[in-house]
């Protein structure tokens, strides 16, 4: 964990400098991409020693993959080839190594490398083998539409400012930074015609970072000073579960988790700002003409903490993995897409039975939280005061749901996971399951209004606010592909 943190600050100069003396005005692409690869393997060679070898393992054989297969079915055999080989390096080091211990660990950079890999697969495959009226406007604007180098793969999957802890950003952003493109935007004249113009601009990263880093440094206070004052293990200890009374316990697992999440937040924080430093992240300017730096940003503290659903909670928390998961999996499946991205979403995050459980645990919470939201809440949103009434009673049981939920993702085993949720007798697992009984979910249409009219546990709002509002540019020279992301940026300057 040291490692972890002491090659985070090294990144974080070398993203300083390389901003600096690398810019795109200054240096060619090629060799921003080979700094940035080197940087990225030393810092994982300094940081996991000989394991980081994994890294590029992992990411040489699925290139291969995917020169070999051709763009038909090369994003099936990369899915499978990187979760696989994932799984297959989680259950050695679970299983034969540390089980049940909190080490900084290869696995974890390997989780976002597999999640560019899988992503930039099935990118390529919407670019050049399906048909452009067959995609969705999402798809289509994160569409890849040549074949990267095998440095440029390299580059995306490993270069430093992500190797360690991401986060996930989609290949053609990265590229558009990398190659120092313009950013191109499309204004609309008085008379409704379309009028593109260049922002040659280069905005400054440094109130970004600064804000960044000061939310790393008080998540990091809070970890040291509260944490572990407040252990999510104490919910099953045996005297606390015989003399604390129904209140108290569900408050204690409310406050027990809420003290678990600052470490997430110091970890995806001081990634993001890493990202901003190099120069990495900007989304574009608001009406004021204020710069957002919130490109490829993992989590919103404002809206987890004050959540008034489950769903507003998972659309804010791990944004990028929610998007990957939504991309490669949810928009994809042929039946039960929500229960398909859930079990993914576990296999994903490791091969411990507490990460199982909390996945299906959150099948039925948001399941039954969709059906609760389109069955009651009309009826308390046109009043003011009762509204907030009902805010105030649905951030209650929201944050108790989430605790509940992510209990077994903390305590891991099966075991003391089990001893918990029988110490509460299942209680929101039968609540859920009664909801789902006594109120209908809405009835999906056939086709392609079907993924519409089902929301998945992140919103489409999200998605369309993560891919419209990006000021990038495709690698591409293909005019029909640079004419449909300018639709898509102007289409969010009109937002």
């Amino acid at each position: 964990q040291v490692n972890f943190v002491v090659c985070q600050l090294f990144a974080l100069l070398a993203a300083i400098w390389f901003r600096t003396y690398l810019h795109s005005s200054k240096t060619s692409p090629f060799i921003r991409h080979v700094v940035a690869t080197l940087l990225g393997l030393y810092l994982a060679l300094f940081c996991f020693g000989w394991y980081a070898l994994h890294f590029v393992i992992q990411s040489g054989i699925s290139y291969y993959i995917m020169i070999i297969i051709g763009v038909e079915n090369m994003h099936k055999y990369c899915f499978v080839f990187a979760l696989g080989y994932l799984t297959v390096c989680q259950i050695t080091r679970v299983y034969i190594f540390d089980y049940g211990q909190y080490s900084a660990d290869f696995s974890g950079p390997m989780m976002i490398i597999t999640q560019k890999i899988t992503s930039l697969a099935f990118e390529i495959h919407d670019g050049m083998f399906r048909k452009n009226e067959d995609l969705t406007p999402s798809q289509r604007c994160l569409a890849v539409r040549r074949m990267p180098s095998l440095l440029e793969y390299l580059s995306y999957n490993c270069n430093f400012m992500g190797i360690l802890a991401g986060p996930l950003c989609s290949y053609k952003d990265y590229i558009t930074f990398i190659e120092g493109r313009s950013y191109q935007l499309q204004q609309s004249e008085a008379n409704g015609k379309e009028d593109t113009k260049y922002e040659q601009t280069d905005p400054s990263p440094n109130i970004a970072v600064a804000q960044k880093l000061l939310i790393c440094g008080l998540s990091l206070l809070f970890h040291m000073t509260i944490t572990k004052t407040l252990p999510v293990e104490y919910n099953i200890d045996d005297n606390f579960r015989a003399t604390a009374s129904w209140p108290v316990r569900f408050f204690y697992l409310y406050v027990s988790l809420m003290a678990a999440r600052p470490k997430y937040y110091f970890a995806w924080t001081l990634a993001d700002a890493i990202n901003n430093a190099a120069g990495f992240g900007f989304r574009g300017y608001d009406k004021n003409g204020g710069t957002h730096w919130d490109l490829i940003s993992n989590l919103r503290i404002q809206q987890i903490e004050f959540s008034t659903s489950f769903k507003m909670f998972l659309d804010n928390w791990n944004i990028q993995t929610a998007l990957w998961l939504k991309r490669v999996c949810y928009e994809r499946a042929t039946f039960s897409p929500t229960i398909q991205t859930f079990i993914l979403s576990a296999i994903w995050h490791g091969v411990y039975p507490g990460y199982y459980l909390t996945f299906l645990t959150g099948v039925l919470m948001t399941l039954a939280a969709r059906a609760v939201r389109n069955n009651i809440r009309h009826y308390f949103v046109e009043s003011p005061a009762v509204k907030l009434c009902y805010d105030i009673i649905t951030w209650m049981a929201t944050q108790v749901a989430i605790s509940y939920t992510v209990v077994p993702f903390v305590l891991l085993s099966v075991k003391p996971s089990f001893t918990f949720y029988s110490s509460c007798y299942f209680c929101l697992h039968i609540a859920s399951i009664l909801v789902l009984l006594v109120f209908p979910l809405k009835r999906t249409q056939k086709g392609s209004k079907k993924h519409e009219s089902v929301q998945p546990v992140w919103s489409k709002k999200l998605e369309e606010e993560h891919l419209l509002q990006k000021n990038s540019y495709s690698t591409t020279n293909n005019s029909f592909s640079q004419k449909q992301e300018v639709t898509c940026r102007y289409q969010a300057l009109k937002q």
